[in-house]
């Protein structure tokens, strides 16, 4: 476990910003803070597996990005054996309650009606179970120690800190973290979370006697005293899922991807199913071709504000099959010329976190977990945790009570010549476009990660003060002055709803990639600079 010289080291470089490549010649972790790549590279060491180290990043995520992620929200990882060479899906996403919820809409995010029943903790033992090594204890107990010792306020957490006061400053629970003494911890500041750290020991000491007890009881009191409707029977209810994962191709490489009702992974493949047909590599990187540009912004669109799809390859293998082909793309291809697509439904708020690792053995885990909301949206908590928002994805198709919710997550691995080159995912209300970017950016122009994460990039979803999250496109402002210019031509012409927004910008996604090269065998990858990451081998 990292003593406290190492975590204050390591604190310091949780800044926004450029971080630089990291090469290793074993494994390799990337997050979105430093101490998670931290517990992430402990667990390898220690004899653990990439399952291991995702686990104990996501665990340690829990304590040290409290905006990010919650207890009370999903966590589904993709997993590749490199032994036997397959891979599967474990989806520990959230549930609707047991209860309906009639008249539900985006309102009921900021009240209990939004809280949905959470998947994160069965979710993370079920993974456990199946793929490491190193046992629930060992991956919760840096977290516990860094939740009870404190960490210090970088100023992502503290942006957000600052502009959700209201819901935090209102709730005891939150006035126990940020205003310890009184005064709102500032920056640089320790942030100590002794409640959040009790909650984590018995979760390891008790497992669920305590999580389906006091837990789900502490949580439903408050659920259900502002309104909600979830029960302690819904707790009992929740299954994670163990899924085949989706698969294409895309030019040489192969594609392993997240199924619905986590339908990122389909998006994307069927997004590159369009993109195969033209030659990319000749009309130059997006962020410098507005040819390019155009191109991904409309498949993504075509794909990312479709209807969602709920079956996967058991329940719906035709349906899914037709998605999936190669014939598919060409008729949606010839439809996307006629007309630009657009977006019906409401539109989910931003939020969640990525973890990627690749072991010594060649394992690969690709880890996604959420609170699924804008940080502290309802002003809720339960043992030290904040009530998810995640009801926001109800907004997309209100699953049947106690199904899980259609969330587009995202996690890819990508092989060449049957090798694991890319480990790859994002977080974000873009995680859809800013992983099909970087992909591009690997795949079609040879980009390491560092120089990939660097470019400017489209993102979804503008939003209005007025209207709220709009479906349509956002740019950032750092793209060549012809390709801007070009973008708000195209969008206003065609009045697709648009919006330029600052450069780096944390809603355009954060790429958490690990790239190996076949003929050296030696592994890469950087931080995103729109977040506080750290990347990290050996």
């Amino acid at each position: 476990m990292m003593d406290a010289r190492r975590r204050a080291e390591l604190e310091t470089t949780a800044r926004f910003g450029p971080k630089g490549a990291v090469q290793a010649d074993n494994a390799m972790v990337v997050t979105s803070h430093p101490l998670a790549t931290e517990a992430a590279l402990e667990a390898l060491k220690r004899g653990g597996n990439a399952c291991d180290a995702a686990l104990a990043a996501a665990a340690m995520q829990l304590v040290v990005e409290p905006h990010m992620t919650a207890l009370t929200g999903g966590l589904s990882l993709l997993y590749r054996d490199a032994a036997s060479g397959r891979a599967a899906y474990m989806n520990g996403n959230i549930n609707a309650p047991l209860a309906p919820l009639p008249g539900y809409s985006g309102r009921d995010i900021h009240t209990a009606r939004g809280v949905p029943v959470p998947g994160w903790w069965s979710g993370f033992q079920a993974a456990a179970g199946a793929w490491g090594r190193l046992g629930v204890a060992a991956l919760l107990d840096p977290a516990i120690a860094v939740a009870r010792e404190g960490f210090r306020m970088n100023p992502y957490l503290f942006g957000l800190v600052y502009g959700h006061l209201e819901q935090l400053g209102v709730h005891e629970q939150g006035r126990e973290v940020f205003w310890p003494d009184g005064e709102l911890v500032g920056p640089d500041g320790l942030v100590r979370q002794s409640r959040m750290a009790r909650t984590l020991e018995r979760l390891r000491d008790e497992g669920d006697a305590y999580y389906l007890g006091d837990f789900a009881h502490a949580f439903c009191a408050e659920c259900q005293g502002a309104g909600g409707v979830i029960t302690p029977q819904d707790f009992r209810a929740y299954r994670p899922m163990f899924q085949r994962p989706l698969e294409g191709r895309y030019r040489r490489f192969d594609l392993i991807g997240s199924p619905p009702p986590d339908d990122g992974g389909l998006m994307l493949i069927e997004a590159f199913n369009m993109l195969e047909r033209f030659d990319i590599a000749r009309m130059g990187p997006p962020s410098e071709s507005f040819e390019t540009l155009q191109l991904l912004i409309r498949a993504h669109n075509a794909v990312y504000y479709a209807p969602p799809r709920q079956g996967d390859l058991d329940t719906a293998p035709a349906e899914i099959g037709i998605l999936l082909s190669k014939a598919y793309a060409e008729q949606r291809l010839t439809l996307m010329e006629m007309d630009e697509p657009r977006a019906a439904g409401a539109c989910p708020t931003p939020g969640t976190i990525h973890i990627s690792v690749v072991d010594a053995a060649g394992n690969c885990a690709s880890l996604t977990h959420s609170h699924m909301a804008s940080p502290w949206v309802n002003g809720l908590f339960a043992e030290g945790f904040q009530l998810s928002g995640g009801g926001s994805f109800f907004q997309r198709i209100l699953p049947q009570p106690g199904a899980r919710a259609t969330v587009y997550l995202a996690p890819m691995i990508v092989l060449d010549q049957g090798r694991p080159v890319i480990v790859a995912g994002s977080p974000s209300v873009s995680l859809v476009a800013c992983t099909l970017q970087n992909l591009v950016n690997l795949m079609d122009f040879g980009m390491t990660v560092e120089q990939s994460v660097s470019q400017p990039r489209f993102g979804a979803r503008p939003h209005s003060p007025d209207l709220g999250w709009l479906p349509g496109t956002t740019l950032e402002a750092d793209f060549p002055p012809a390709v801007r210019s070009a973008f708000l031509d195209w969008t206003g012409r065609r009045r697709l709803w648009s919006r330029i927004v600052q450069p780096r910008c944390t809603l355009t996604g954060n790429f958490e990639a690990v790239a190996r090269d076949l003929k050296s065998g030696r592994l890469s990858s950087a931080a995103d600079p729109r977040r506080v990451g750290a990347a990290a081998g050996y």
